[in-house]
């Protein structure tokens, strides 16, 4: 997979070079290139931002600078064999980045990231871009940070960890929370490793029982109670079907039952007692 990411800032990409992502990168696995978006400037103060029309706070980013450094790096891409681009643009205003979208996009040979700064791109480059590929909109949270580029660090190694033979084992991410099909979309229970006994603190004797049934629904019970507590917008949202019958009855010992629909949903006399 090759990724561009265009950036005021490319010493904020220097994790791409650690860890997992840097591993990739050093096996071939990843092609990565960060392009400094004042390159494509021509002023002596190498301005990248202006104004907005109609007026308001804060600065927008300039249609020239972007428009050229997003040809080049495509030009770029293009002579060394690369096809498929897709454009991936951080933004608060995108869609909610989720597994899904990681997974999607993990299928692509090609990402090129466009992360703003100030009030955001010039709508313009966005329109321009999405008439030749497929555009990313897309939101980590639901909060707003000072640039993009973070946003980056994260859907990068969300993606990459996906790819064939970057992780050592390919098992690794298949029961991750929020996989496709993992457990329902449940949030992964606590997990533990040795010692045994830590501080006074033992690990669940199930764990050590080697009875695997028997693990396997403890995990699955530990996944059912963190969820109901952190993510119970999960539980509601989830197709009742993925529930079994020993998961259904773990809902209701946690304060959950079905609605008329067979979606579950907290049951309020629960919640009063």
């Amino acid at each position: 997979m090759r990724l561009d990411v265009v950036t005021i800032f490319p010493e904020y990409l220097e994790p791409l070079n650690v860890s997992l992502v840097g591993k990739a990168r050093a096996r071939g696995q990843l092609d990565v290139h960060v392009h400094d978006l004042r390159e494509w400037t021509y002023d002596r103060h190498n301005t990248v931002d202006d104004t907005p029309y109609g007026g308001g706070p804060g600065m927008v980013m300039k249609t020239g600078p972007w428009g050229a450094a997003l040809d080049e790096a495509l030009v770029s891409g293009y002579e060394t064999g690369a096809h498929g681009p897709v454009l991936v643009v951080p933004t608060p205003s995108g869609r909610p980045f989720t597994q899904e979208v990681a997974v999607e996009l993990s299928e692509r040979p090609w990402l090129v990231f466009a992360p703003a700064r100030y009030e955001g791109i010039d709508r313009r480059v966005i329109d321009e871009y999405a008439t030749r590929m497929p555009v990313y909109e897309v939101s980590i949270g639901d909060y707003v940070l000072a640039g993009g580029e973070a946003a980056v660090l994260v859907i990068t190694e969300a993606v990459a960890r996906l790819l064939p033979g970057v992780l050592g084992n390919a098992e690794s991410h298949r029961d991750d929370s929020f996989a496709p099909g993992a457990m329902a979309n449940l949030l992964e229970g606590p997990v533990y490793t040795k010692p045994p006994e830590w501080r006074g603190r033992d690990i669940p004797d199930v764990l050590i029982s080697g009875h695997h049934g028997k693990i396997a629904r403890w995990r699955r019970d530990e996944a059912l109670r963190r969820t109901t507590v952190n993510r119970p917008d999960l539980i509601e949202r989830c197709d009742p079907a993925a529930f079994d019958k020993h998961d259904r009855q773990m809902l209701s010992i946690l304060g959950w039952q079905q609605g008329a629909d067979g979606r579950f949903g907290r049951n309020p006399e629960a919640v009063e007692e």
